[in-house]
């Protein structure tokens, strides 16, 4: 991982706070981190954790600093891993939407792409998740989990996002696929 640069976009949902483990899993194994959050995901994480834990500003929005904040975010990383990846994330995705930093760097980001799906085992088996998730899949996003387990709402069933180890692990492997640091 020494040296490489990774991408993590971090969305609204309660799993927000795994990712910073995977953040400083990340840093401690030698990678170069960069964060970008959505509005609604500052509401659970400070941008201020993910600052520390990588001592780089947290991307948060689309008119932020430099002409473009978008391309020079997917320029610089390697990978890009989304986690949590809300419904909502999945949607825009999906449909190709752009209104925020995160979606923007999707958009033009031409690398490898992971998302850790969490949310509410309802919201999870909705039709209109699972389509989002298999176009997402054809169009050669990597879906990791969700796994099944406790909910923060209390229910059980599928909808936790992946652990921060298994999560780490996939982009491991990404990294290797790609080759040589840029």
């Amino acid at each position: 991982m020494k040296g490489r640069e990774v991408l993590i976009g971090v969305t609204g949902g309660i799993a927000a706070y795994k990712t910073a483990d995977l953040v400083s899993r990340l840093v401690q194994a030698g990678a170069g981190v960069t964060v970008v959050m959505t509005d609604c995901a500052t509401k659970l994480v400070g941008p201020k954790t993910f600052e520390a834990l990588t001592g780089r500003p947290v991307g948060l929005d689309v008119f932020g600093p430099g002409a473009h904040p978008h391309i020079e975010a997917a320029r610089r990383a390697e990978v890009l891993c989304v986690a949590p990846a809300t419904a909502n994330l999945l949607a825009k995705a999906a449909c190709g939407l752009a209104d925020d930093l995160l979606s923007t760097i999707l958009l033009s980001f031409s690398g490898p792409i992971l998302l850790a799906p969490a949310m509410n085992a309802q919201m999870w088996s909705k039709p209109a998740v699972q389509r989002n998730v298999a176009q997402l899949a054809a169009d050669g996003f990597t879906i990791l989990g969700p796994e099944e387990g406790h909910l923060s709402c209390g229910e059980v069933g599928p909808g936790r996002m992946a652990s921060p180890e298994a999560i780490m692990r996939a982009i491991q492997e990404k990294l290797k696929e790609t080759g040589v640091a840029r």
